[in-house]
C-alpha cells in the first residue's frame, strides 16, 4: 500500500497557532504530510509581510515536533505542485461557513484540474476559529499583543518588524492609510 501523502498550502504570513492545531490534526490523518509554502506572492502588488524564507522559518520551527512533517516551497498551480510531490489529497481549513462557499469553489476547480486529487477541508477548533494572518498582521502592526495566537517565535518576529512603526504610520506598504475623516473626504474628490 502506497503512503497516504497530503499537501498544506499556504502563505503562512506568519504562521499562526490555528495553522499549527491543524498541521497537528492532519499530520495524525496522513503518512506524510508536506506543508507548502506559497513563494509567488513576492513578486505581486500585495507582497507579505515575511519574505518566504522567514515563513519557511516559521513553520519549520512551529512544527519540527511532528516527525511526518515536511516544509516546501512552491510557486505554480497547486495541483501540478500536488503532482509533483506524489500527494493524493490536499489539506485545507474551514474557520467558518463564510470560508465554507469559497473552499466549495476552489475544491471543484481543483477536481477539474486534477481529478484524482482529493480535497479534505478540516475545521479549526473552536479556541481559533477567529484567528487569521491578516488580522494578527493588523493588530501586530498597531502594537497590539498577539502572544497568545502565534507561536512565541512569530510573536517574536512580529514584534520585531514592528518595533520602528508608530502605529499610526506602519511602515508596511499592505497598511491602509489612517487619515483623519475629514482629509480622506479631500482625498476622495
Amino acid at each position: 500500500m502506497s503512503p497516504r501523502v497530503a499537501v498544506y498550502p499556504g502563505t503562512f504570513d506568519p504562521m499562526t497557532n490555528g495553522h499549527v492545531d491543524l498541521a497537528q490534526r492532519a499530520a495524525r490523518l496522513f503518512d506524510r504530510l508536506i506543508i507548502a509554502v506559497y513563494a509567488g506572492g513576492e513578486h505581486n502588488a500585495k507582497r507579505p509581510l515575511f519574505r518566504t524564507h522567514e515563513r519557511v522559518d516559521m513553520v519549520q520551527r512551529s512544527l519540527a515536533h511532528l516527525p511526518n512533517v515536511e516544509i516546501d516551497t512552491f510557486q505554480n498551480l497547486l495541483v501540478d505542485y500536488a503532482k509533483s510531490v506524489g500527494a493524493q489529497t490536499v489539506v485545507r481549513g474551514l474557520r467558518a461557513v463564510s470560508d465554507f462557499e469559497y473552499e466549495f469553489k476552489l475544491a471543484h476547480m481543483y477536481r477539474h484540474l486534477n481529478p484524482d486529487l482529493e480535497i479534505v477541508c478540516l475545521m479549526t477548533s473552536s479556541t481559533q476559529s477567529f484567528i487569521s494572518s491578516s488580522f494578527i498582521r493588523e493588530v501586530a502592526s498597531l502594537h497590539g499583543n498577539v502572544s497568545d495566537l502565534v507561536p512565541s517565535h512569530v510573536a517574536s518576529a512580529l514584534h520585531e518588524r514592528f518595533a520602528d512603526a508608530s502605529p499610526d504610520h506602519v511602515g508596511s506598504s499592505n497598511a491602509p492609510s489612517r487619515l483623519p475623516i475629514s482629509e480622506l473626504a479631500r482625498t476622495l474628490d
